[in-house]
């Protein structure tokens, strides 16, 4: 839909809140979305230059607009929740869930089993979850197995047969881990209050079974059964510890669910935590994909709040969370705290999304560690098609330029192996012929300086050299390798900064590669890992340069000096507060006077 297309249609879009759908050309749903002022929503995905590639991508495939005005922002949201979770739209965000996680089931069945399972039946029995840990499951199975007595056989325990005496009690019986309900020893009110208490412990609460457990205990020791109400102490020490080990804050505060949200580049963090009586009964975190890079991340928390709820079955009446959000159930109280145990619990959600994410952040930049070779050969074949290489790209160089202002210009090279990074292989280059801002001139320089050496030294070149920056400074490369008489000998293309599209010399149109293939993953985080080297060298150059011009620029203090009173003092800050006295120490009585008459002009020298 072109901008002139829309502006016949604009006319018929209110002022007036609602939900806005987009529909491609053989009427698939691209994307939903809600608005305060639909009018001014939509109008600005027509009106305004878009940065973002994958906005552009979904405003090209638009073909259809259409909307539906509600009451409130808050109904505008139920029903983009609503159409997102039905439709699944191709540009929204959406939580999927592959993970067949376990859950604790109380078997609908004359006196219930309880037992762990990963598959969910719809045979009317109660299953408690989901969790996101087997060791977790395992945990509580063992707690109640070893507090609360229940039936572990499969017998058909029906009225009838426990009647006819078709069986006999098991070994679990003499242990004490069953009171015995195959030949009736125990009744179903009995049984059921001990289902009650498994309940209890699944969600939290302790505190209930505890006390019920001392009102047991107190009861054998008025009939003198003192060994019954020792066994019945001990149970009630093991839940108390549990208690204990499981709490991380008050355990009067009542229940509440927890989650925060992190960024990065090309994804959403959002961790989850239901909490009971002080303890976390629940713990997810999950990473979400970027479809819109303009998308709030209130309201892709607000999506996946809602979500987690529903599917952790929660039914606590507040949520605790770093920002204002909405939420289907106007019920339920939004808290952003400043202080307190409630604070420290969203603290904890975030430490745990952070380390999720600076664990699947390591994850991508191996990309393959953990692959056979095969997979990640087939990954490099999939690249020199696309990019219709001669050969296997199993050696890949990348470079980057990075300059303050103009100031320590500096230039950054990475090497991927079969797909890796080889980190020993990286290269650090300090621009040496080039003044002022000119970043063409500067990747002439290194791209020369580079492989030059390695032509000198006979070692092997690399089969694609990526130039980031685009045409120009490709243009620049390319007139390096030409000078060493090196072409044809490598590939070299240039990655744009933003649309990340690929450039060969001389060809006018770019080649995109599909977002999400595997080729043009391995693309990004070649390019991400040359920023990250890049820019930390930079920022060590520029803080070393800006310490040491300071120093060097006190008329008789020279380089050796400076770093020798850097080395002693740490920093230009300390030695600043020094007196004459403590800098004659390190550099002597003439220079110590002069540094501290520079940083105190006009004072009389100490005595």
């Amino acid at each position: 839909m072109t901008k002139e297309e829309f502006s016949k249609l604009s006319q018929s879009i209110p002022h007036q809140p609602g939900c806005y759908k987009y529909y491609a050309q053989d009427k698939e749903l691209l994307y939903v979305g809600k608005a305060k002022d639909l009018r001014k929503r939509v109008s600005s995905y027509f009106n305004k230059n878009i940065d973002s590639f994958k906005t552009r991508k979904l405003v090209s495939l638009i073909v259809g607009i259409d909307f539906t005005v509600t009451d409130s922002e808050h109904d505008a949201f139920l029903l983009e929740n609503s159409l997102i979770k039905h439709y699944q739209p191709r540009f929204n965000i959406v939580l999927k869930d592959d993970k067949s996680y376990p859950y604790i089931v109380i078997k609908k069945e004359p006196f219930p089993r309880v037992f762990f399972t990963r598959r969910l039946i719809r045979d009317g029995s109660e299953y408690l979850g989901p969790f996101t840990g087997l060791m977790r499951v395992r945990e509580l199975m063992e707690l109640i197995k070893q507090n609360i007595p229940l039936r572990t056989c499969n017998l058909n325990l029906t009225q009838a047969n426990i009647k006819k005496g078709k069986f006999k009690v098991c070994l679990e019986y003499h242990l004490g881990n069953c009171k015995g309900p195959c030949q009736g020893f125990q009744t179903e009110e009995n049984y059921r209050d001990n289902l009650q208490q498994v309940r209890h412990v699944l969600k939290g609460n302790i505190g209930a079974v505890v006390r019920s457990l001392k009102d047991e205990m107190m009861d054998y020791a008025a009939n003198m059964e003192f060994e019954k109400a020792q066994i019945i102490k001990k149970k009630t020490e093991s839940l108390l510890l549990y208690q204990s080990r499981s709490t991380v804050v008050n355990p009067k505060l009542e229940n509440v669910d927890v989650a925060c949200i992190l960024t990065d580049e090309h994804h959403f963090y959002v961790t989850y935590m239901m909490i009971n009586n002080g303890s976390v009964i629940h713990t997810n975190t999950i990473q979400i994909d970027k479809k819109l890079d303009e998308e709030p991340e209130a309201d892709v928390l607000a999506l996946a709040v809602d979500n987690l709820r529903e599917r952790y079955q929660s039914i606590s009446r507040e949520v605790i969370v770093p920002m204002e959000i909405d939420v289907t159930d106007r019920d339920i109280k939004v808290t952003v705290p400043k202080a307190g145990d409630k604070k420290n619990l969203l603290d904890l959600s975030i430490k745990n999304a952070q380390i999720f994410m600076q664990d699947m952040r390591k994850k991508e930049t191996l990309l393959l560690t953990e692959s056979s070779k095969e997979q990640s050969m087939l990954v490099l074949e999939e690249l020199q098609e696309s990019l219709q290489l001669s050969e296997i790209p199993t050696h890949i160089e990348c470079f980057d330029n990075s300059n303050f202002q103009g100031s320590y210009p500096v230039a950054a090279m990475v090497l991927f192996r079969n797909g890796l990074p080889a980190n020993k292989e990286y290269r650090h280059f300090h621009i040496k012929t080039v003044e002022g801002i000119n970043d063409f001139a500067s990747m002439s320089e290194v791209v020369y300086r580079r492989y030059k050496r390695l032509s000198d030294e006979g070692q092997p070149l690399p089969q694609l050299v990526i130039i980031d920056g685009g045409k120009g400074q490709l243009g620049a490369a390319l007139e390096s390798i030409e000078k060493l008489g090196l072409t044809g000998r490598m590939s070299l293309v240039g990655l744009a900064k933003r649309e990340e599209s690929i450039f060969f010399p001389g060809d006018s149109d770019p080649i995109q590669l599909p977002y999400d293939s595997p080729a043009h993953l391995l693309i990004r985080r070649i390019r991400d890992e040359v920023h990250r080297f890049g820019i930390t060298f930079h920022r060590q150059v520029r803080s070393k340069g800006t310490f040491v011009n300071e120093l060097e620029g006190i008329p008789g203090i020279g380089e050796k000096t400076a770093t020798e009173m850097l080395k002693a003092f740490r920093s230009v800050k300390n030695i600043k507060t020094l007196t004459e006295r403590e800098l004659t120490k390190v550099i002597g009585a003439s220079k110590a006077r002069i540094v501290w008459a520079h940083f105190n002009p006009g004072e009389p020298a100490a005595e």
